[in-house]
């Protein structure tokens, strides 16, 4: 039986983990989950961890005294979430929370020599060089829990990675596909957090809504297969059914196919490399009839356009422009900026800074504050 400690137990990448874990009867060591204590207990007495942590403190004496009737060990903050990581007493460290808050508890989890499935972007985004070098020295694998990036991972099972040419890297397109800029002046939130295809949380809605979630993945793929960027492709799929595919040197293409699930990347993840029966529909070609491709909108989605250039500059470019993602979005949501202002503002911050160094944890973090200090003091004159 494997066993697994999940952080972000709450969101939709770890209830549909969850999910997973009751089909095919893996243990749970450790829960954690952001803020909501109520999902996080019914969790927890389902499944017996050893430990759950509550990130946001504030909610520490309402869980523990919540949990007092079992034998569960009650964590919280950035200390419980890496005490998680650091315990050894899993096959699997399952990181699906949302935002910086994931970079530090993946490192040490690589740092206890702990196989890691990975669906927190930031961790890649902002620490990718750091995170692949240590996860290196250390032997640990790092299986992707993305839709694409393991479609990826899968297609080049049992091939030689120094033949490979090309990623092409899949996009829906998100709800605003084929609109210009001067259509998308006044959207809503309602409307922008409407994704055609998948069910997600709010800030990863928003990022699918103007590209930003390609361009981190773009950063992502880029770290996690060793491809240089000007050789990973981006190619909108509407129908989220080619995942993402891979060219080899002798031009051919092996592309991993399904219908729009996550339950199957994250049962590919945690249970690889064996392959199960997965709760989800079968891919029929006749039900779709057609499968469509084009080329995404660089001018339009800008915040698509600055992650591409923050890689190409390297240092702590990527991390500076997830951050300011982060505020603009959040701003956004709060209905403080227009949705064209979470480019406007992304663009800014990649031009405002000069080159500054990622090769440590602490010079990541001071890249991260430093672009959201520049989001806070200037969002009301860039948007």
């Amino acid at each position: 039986m494997k066993t697994i400690s999940l952080i972000g137990s709450t969101g939709s990448i770890g209830k549909q983990t969850l999910d997973v874990c009751r089909k095919h009867g893996i243990r749970v060591n450790a829960l954690a989950a952001k803020s909501n204590i109520t999902l996080l207990e019914t969790q927890a007495r389902e499944f017996s961890p050893e430990i759950v942590c509550i990130f946001e403190e504030k909610h520490y004496a309402e869980l523990k005294e919540r949990l007092s009737d079992t034998k569960i060990k009650v964590l919280c903050g950035m200390d419980g979430l890496c005490e998680i990581a650091s315990s050894g007493k899993h096959d699997l460290f399952v990181n699906s929370v949302v935002g910086m808050v994931g970079l530090l508890p993946t490192l040490t989890a690589i740092d206890a020599g702990t196989d890691i499935a990975l669906a927190n972007k930031e961790t890649l985004v902002a620490g990718g060089k750091l995170v692949m070098s240590s996860a290196a020295k250390k032997g640990v694998k790092i299986f992707p829990i993305d839709s694409e990036h393991s479609a990826i991972f899968q297609c080049l099972q049992g091939n030689k990675r120094e033949q490979l040419r090309k990623i092409i890297l899949t996009a829906s397109g998100g709800p605003f596909f084929g609109k210009k800029k001067s259509e998308l002046k006044n959207v809503t939130v309602e409307q922008a957090l409407n994704h055609p295809n998948w069910s997600m949380g709010n800030k990863i809605t928003i990022d699918s809504a103007t590209l930003m979630n390609k361009g981190l993945e773009f950063i992502e793929a880029h770290w996690l297969f060793g491809v240089a960027p000007e050789n990973i492709e981006i190619v909108v799929n509407r129908e989220s059914v080619l995942h993402s595919a891979v060219e080899f040197a002798d031009h051919s293409v092996i592309g991993q196919l399904g219908v729009p699930d996550m339950k199957i990347p994250i049962q590919y993840a945690l249970l690889y490399p064996e392959r199960f029966k997965c709760d989800v529909k079968s891919l029929s070609f006749t039900d779709y009839g057609t499968l469509t491709f084009a080329n995404p909108d660089f001018e339009t989605f800008d915040c698509l356009s600055s992650c591409i250039d923050a890689i190409k500059r390297g240092g702590a470019y990527p991390c500076i422009v997830n951050a300011a993602n982060e505020e603009a979005v959040g701003l956004f949501l709060k209905r403080e900026i227009p949705f064209l202002g979470i480019g406007n503002i992304v663009r800014a911050a990649l031009e405002h800074f000069g080159e500054m160094p990622a090769e440590t944890y602490s010079y990541i973090i001071a890249a991260e504050n430093a672009a959201r200090e520049f989001v806070k003091e200037n969002y009301t004159k860039i948007k």
